[in-house]
């Protein structure tokens, strides 16, 4: 019993002393960068989702997932019969009233003027002779009158072709007006049933197959630019204030590890997501992988503030935000500046030559 007893108090005594040293660190003097984190994922610039105007049955499919095309590109085409038809007989009315193919019933209108005219011009004549017998008294008033009406009757004539002709050829115009415009609108619709590319790019994704029924709210495909991509990073609201446009963004890919790119805020969304009660931020590559896909997810640091020759501790050194322990066990109230994930800035209260202990929290 004795023994035991001796055992532990050498055994309470060892762990009492340990070896009596505490670990001491003094501010250190060095550079520091405070930032807003921020995750997100990569986008292809000008990427969107390619939906159909209209409702049918994949018919063809031209290009293929990878494809690079230009813009205008023909991707996709959906099938109607139905279309095709209306196109068909448009082109069929737009060839019957077309004004060229009516000009042959414009040349007989003007033929029946002419003689018109000339009916007019004979009659016109035999009246003012038969005037003329009539007031020298060689001729009588029942001849004069016959005479008066041929050539009445001939101007009458003459006006009713040339309103025969005006209307004619205003009922041709404007049939072939129309069929022309049934055609441009049968045209355009038939050519919405072929889905084109946006933009000048790389065919990214293509979510249907041939035979598929699609309508406007089923997306076809994803596009979008094949050489540069923005970064979609969502910022907390009480971080938001804090960002500005052309800040430095320090980015690290999981597709990349180990390394990191650097990258600028380009455009703030100024609406904020109610789900999440994030923003969404925009950032460019000033330094870009080599190679980079859509959706590729990131992490990145937002640099808001930059200092040098900053007096610096570990921020596990701090007791409360706003507290330091000295080696003398004494408690120190300091003013903090910049932070970062390890080390804090120390604005007032101890001076580079002052020795710290890690508090007990």
């Amino acid at each position: 019993m004795k023994i035991i007893k001796i055992y532990l108090f050498a055994l309470l005594f060892a762990i009492g002393c340990g070896d009596g040293k505490v670990e001491k660190i003094k501010p250190t003097i060095e550079s520091i960068s405070e930032s807003v984190y921020a995750s997100g994922i990569i986008k292809s610039k000008d990427q969107y989702l390619a939906f159909p105007v209209v409702s049918g049955v994949i018919d063809t499919i031209f290009v293929k997932e990878g494809d690079l095309v230009k813009k205008g590109t023909p991707l996709i085409s959906i099938g109607n019969e139905l279309q095709k038809l209306n196109k068909e007989n448009a082109q069929i009315a737009a060839q019957y009233f077309d004004f060229g193919a009516n000009s042959g019933k414009l040349n007989e209108a003007k033929i029946q003027i002419e003689q018109a005219k000339n009916r007019l011009r004979n009659d016109s004549i035999l009246y003012f002779r038969q005037l003329s017998l009539f007031e020298s008294k060689s001729s009588t008033k029942f001849d004069l009158e016959k005479k008066d009406l041929a050539y009445t009757e001939s101007k009458n004539n003459l006006m009713a072709s040339q309103l025969r002709f005006d209307d004619l050829k205003r009922q041709i115009e404007f049939n072939s007006s129309q069929s022309k415009k049934n055609l441009s609108l049968s045209s355009k619709i038939q050519n919405d049933y072929v889905l084109r590319s946006e933009v000048e790019g790389m065919v990214y994704n293509i979510t249907k197959s041939k035979g598929d029924i699609v309508n406007p709210q089923t997306s076809l495909a994803v596009l979008g630019n094949s050489s540069d991509f923005i970064l979609e990073m969502q910022v907390d609201e009480y971080d938001i204030l804090k960002i500005r446009k052309d800040q430095i963004v320090i980015v690290s890919l999981d597709s990349y590890k180990g390394k990191v790119f650097k990258a600028k805020v380009s455009k703030i969304n100024p609406y904020m997501n109610e789900r999440s009660k994030t923003f969404l931020v925009e950032a460019e590559f000033s330094e870009k992988p080599e190679i980079l896909y859509p959706n590729i997810s990131f992490e990145a640091s937002i640099v808001i503030n930059t200092k040098q020759n900053a007096l610096l501790i570990p921020r596990i050194y701090l007791l409360n935000d706003s507290t330091v322990m000295t080696a003398q066990k004494d408690k120190i109230v300091i003013k903090t500046g910049l932070k970062d994930y390890n080390k804090v800035e120390i604005l007032s209260g101890i001076d580079k030559n002052t020795e710290l202990i890690k508090p007990i929290k």
